[in-house]
């Protein structure tokens, strides 16, 4: 398959799609060096920093890598599936795994690094979750449900926040969707607030305190308590 010259439009995509093409339709087997930056810009009509995009672009894709001083190599000829899909597909219980390690040491960093802001911002985001344990009687059980999720999931992004580390939060917010969609349907189908219209609010209390009060130890011990007995309850279901 001939690469051509590309229209002038988006040009790195372009680039991008033509160099996919020869990679997944086998033109560049598993284990090809690809021609040079230059050759590919001369082929394709582009320059050399649109060729460099592009061959970013699929080594993000896990189709090529450039190895120091010998060039760019094919190593799959299958896009890596990206980190939303694999999220998506992922058991809730794996999910919440990485949950409990990530957040237990946002909750320590977040007591050592928390602004007054935060602070402020945690407590506000504490009374949210407790207005929507108590806001059922003007909603049907779903609806009362899924606000109290998202109010739940509120808090603890403001938590991941005061940490003050951007990849956490990033982190988290891939998270989140994902967890989300899971625990609605835990708590619609299990019934877990039929008894405890608020549960876990003395840990999500305790939690809030022992981070305005800056001790890190405690923070992170009874987040990693709580988020443990909702991952057991995951594992028995």
């Amino acid at each position: 398959m001939p690469l051509g010259t590309l229209r002038p439009s988006p040009l790195v995509e372009q680039a991008t799609d033509h160099l996919r093409e020869q990679i997944t339709g086998g033109h560049w087997p598993v284990g090809t060096k690809l021609p040079g930056e230059n050759a590919l810009a001369k082929t394709l009509g582009v320059g050399r920093s649109t060729v460099r995009e592009a061959l970013r672009a699929l080594a993000g894709a896990g189709l090529v890598q450039a190895r120091q001083g010998s060039g760019v190599f094919v190593v799959a000829t299958v896009p890596a599936e990206d980190w939303p899909a694999r999220l998506r597909r992922a058991a809730i219980t794996d999910v919440y795994e990485v949950r409990l390690i990530v957040e237990t040491q946002a909750a320590r960093l977040a007591a050592a690094r928390r602004t007054d802001d935060d602070v402020t911002a945690l407590e506000s985001a504490l009374r949210a979750r407790r207005d929507a344990a108590a806001g059922d009687t003007a909603a049907d059980d779903a609806a009362g449900n899924a606000a109290f999720v998202d109010a739940d999931i509120a808090l603890h992004a403001m938590v991941v926040a005061a940490a003050r580390n951007p990849v956490l939060s990033d982190l988290f917010g891939e998270f989140a969707p994902v967890l989300r969609e899971h625990l609605i349907d835990l708590v619609d189908l299990l019934g877990l607030r039929a008894h405890d219209p608020n549960p876990g609010d003395e840990a999500h209390a305790g939690l809030v305190a022992a981070i305005a009060r800056g001790d890190a130890d405690a923070a992170g011990d009874i987040l990693h308590a709580e988020l443990a007995q909702t991952l057991a309850h995951l594992q028995r279901t």
